[in-house]
């Protein structure tokens, strides 16, 4: 960086010296001469000390405002040099317009108050005598960039509580406008933004990452900072920082997934995923029974199951922890039958299986309980996995003691990173859920705060739209007879029966996402959906009518018996209720509903009573329905499988 910074020194002072030279050898407008010769003299003085000071200059100001400056010495020493001209016929022809040296002594003074301005901005706090900067003649045209150039270098040299105030500041500039943001990119703002993360206080950690987080608006941008080192800065303090600053990251790492896909699998390598996932697992299920805290300040599911289980476990039945007064708290339960969720989160916890992935909370969480009829299964799992769990640090250690809120905030952050971690990317779902992170979802869904709700629901969301394409996927994390995609399952259709948060557009979703895993026994999902075709906003009745092409359309192996469901829950009457007069965005969807159940149980009485037949030659001659290219191919096939088994003159049959 000096040498740098000294190379890029060295012809403007050459060029001063040539002007203060060639000056004194002037002919005609000596005075003017001796003017610019007296500027330069004083510019090349900051020159020289700027060169001695090249260490501690800031290169990105330092390159724009030496650039000038040589422009300016340039035309100097052009201007001087003719006016070394000698004899009457030589003065006569150089002729120079009287504004001239003014105007080139206002360009010195210009190059004067910036190079004046780069050395105080490059100094050091101390060294500055928290002298007021104000900003430099070449700031005219872009204050802005100044203003970003003076925080990026309180970021270099500054103290801890500066260093935060000018992320603060670059926080602020970021998210006022984007062009801002790029600007602190291009400047060099993400290496010390880094190094405040790493290394600062609380605030500053905390006013880094929400800057890195502000400052990935595109891909060019994340890309830029994933080079940077982004992805082993937040894997640390995922796992060792205050839960504040966590908690920040956390966001930080979903808006910049969300602004470039690519950035997934770089998060992923760094061991992200897991360290996410042991936040959402924290307090709401365990991966073993020994890291449930039964206190008064923890109210987590799974403690609340271990109490449940064996309310009256004494601390000497087990010899393997030194701290077991835990035990003895009565739980805020009381002796009450845990819920349905309790005993799934139970038995899928108790369960003999291994996750195929290393333990997700740590080895070392204070106070270890272990209770009731899992206590041999827990304990051997504490043996199998001890040796290949490394010590987590602080963020694992004394975190049951955050409040509630920094704690709800945390989830909340983690699942939205999840969320937008996950989308499209069938790694990342597959190592989301071969942890415990299906069963978390599913608890969380049923008991977070509503932001955790959300965000739980939208990473179920992106999951089940990625396991709907990836067999393999789809297969092993949502297996008919899985505990955890049962609770999934059993949450999203509480939301989609319940019909009345913001939980139920990815809810419908998901559900749609998975068709193909339920079963042919498996009554309870079509009623709650078809019951959403009849709701009075339109974008609710679409998601519901595209899930249910999932499970009527041909791919699905069991369409016939999804297509009976749908005509007995009554669909039908619906589905020609939002061809006729559904909005535009619902009328597509309704139709090709409306096909796939014509095309699979044509013989159906409910359909002939309905004239569903008259509803498929009316769409026929729509236009605007018949530009859909799904229909165009589907509509003319419905039809005709209709017209074979009914009649048009009658309701009835042939």
């Amino acid at each position: 960086m000096a040498d740098i910074v000294k190379q890029i020194l060295t012809r403007p002072i050459q060029l001063a010296d040539q002007v203060t030279k060639t000056a004194d050898d002037a002919q005609s407008f000596k005075q003017e001469c001796a003017e610019l010769k007296s500027k330069t003299e004083k510019l090349a003085t900051l020159l020289r000390q700027a060169a001695r000071a090249s260490s501690d200059l800031y290169e990105r100001p330092t390159r724009r405002i030496i650039d000038d400056t040589e422009q300016v010495l340039d035309k100097a020493l052009v201007l001087v040099t003719k006016c070394r001209a000698n004899g009457i016929m030589k003065r006569l022809f150089t002729i120079i317009p009287a504004t001239a040296f003014k105007k080139m002594s206002s360009q010195l003074e210009n190059s004067i108050g910036d190079v004046s301005w780069l050395l105080r901005v490059s100094a050091s706090a101390d060294d500055r005598d928290d002298e007021y900067l104000g900003l430099p003649p070449i700031a005219a045209n872009e204050p802005i960039l100044c203003l970003i150039w003076e925080q990026i270098a309180t970021l270099y040299t500054g103290s801890v509580e500066e260093r935060s105030d000018a992320a603060a500041s670059l926080v602020s500039l970021a998210r006022d406008n984007d062009r801002y943001g790029k600007l602190i990119i291009e400047e060099g703002g993400v290496g010390p933004l880094l190094k405040l993360l790493k290394e600062g206080k609380f605030e500053g950690q905390e006013n880094a990452a929400r800057a890195i987080g502000l400052l990935g608006r595109d891909p060019e941008s994340v890309e830029h900072m994933i080079h940077a080192g982004i992805c082993s800065v937040f894997a640390k303090i995922l796992k060792e920082g205050p839960m504040k600053v966590q908690a920040m990251v956390a966001w930080a790492v979903s808006e910049l997934a969300a602004h470039h896909a690519k950035c997934q699998d770089h998060f992923a390598q760094t061991n992200i995923i897991r360290l996410l996932v042991s936040h959402l697992a924290f307090e709401t299920v365990q991966e073993h029974s020994k890291y449930a805290i039964a206190s008064k300040q923890s109210m987590s599911i799974h403690s609340v199951v271990i109490a449940s289980n064996n309310p009256n476990q004494s601390p000497n039945n087990n010899n393997n922890n030194a701290n077991e007064d835990d035990s003895q708290i009565p739980h805020p339960m009381g002796n009450k039958i845990p819920s349905q969720m309790h005993n799934v989160v139970t038995n899928t916890m108790s369960s003999g299986k291994s996750p195929s992935r290393p333990p997700l909370a740590p080895n070392n969480h204070g106070n270890h309980s272990t209770h009731g009829s899992t206590k041999h299964h827990h304990h051997y799992h504490q043996q199998q996995h001890h040796h290949h769990m490394p010590p987590s640090g602080p963020s694992i250690k004394g975190r049951e003691f955050e409040d509630p809120a920094t704690k709800a905030h945390m989830k909340e952050m983690a699942a939205r990173a999840l969320w937008h971690l996950a989308k499209g990317n069938s790694t990342i779902c597959r190592s989301i859920t071969e942890s415990r992170a299906l069963l978390c979802f599913a608890v969380l869904l049923e008991k977070g705060p509503e932001e955790v709700q959300f965000n739980s629901a939208m990473a179920l969301m992106e999951i089940t739209a990625v396991a709907e394409q990836d067999t393999e996927l789809r297969r092993s994390a949502f297996k008919p007879n899985s505990p955890a995609a049962k609770a999934v399952v059993d949450q999203l259709l509480r939301i989609v029966e319940k019909a009345d948060s913001d939980l139920l557009v990815p809810s419908i979703k998901a559900l749609g996402h998975l068709a193909r895993t339920f079963r042919a026994t498996e009554k309870r999902i079509i009623a709650p959906l078809v019951r959403l075709l009849d709701e009075r906003e339109g974008e609710v009745s679409r998601e519901a009518a595209i899930s249910l092409i999932k499970f009527a359309g041909t791919d699905n192996y069991l369409h016939l018996d999804h297509s009976k469901a749908i005509i007995t829950a009554g669909g039908v009457k619906h589905l020609i209720q939002l061809v006729y007069f559904g909005e535009q965005i619902v009328q597509i969807p309704a139709l090709i509903l409306l096909c796939y159940i014509a095309l699979h149980v044509p013989d159906s009485e409910e359909l002939a009573n309905a004239e569903v037949l008259t509803v498929l030659e009316w769409s026929l001659k729509q236009g605007s329905m018949m530009q859909d290219v799904t229909v165009e191919s589907l509509l003319p096939e419905a039809k005709g499988r209709l017209e074979l088994y009914q009649s048009r003159g009658s309701r009835g049959f042939h």
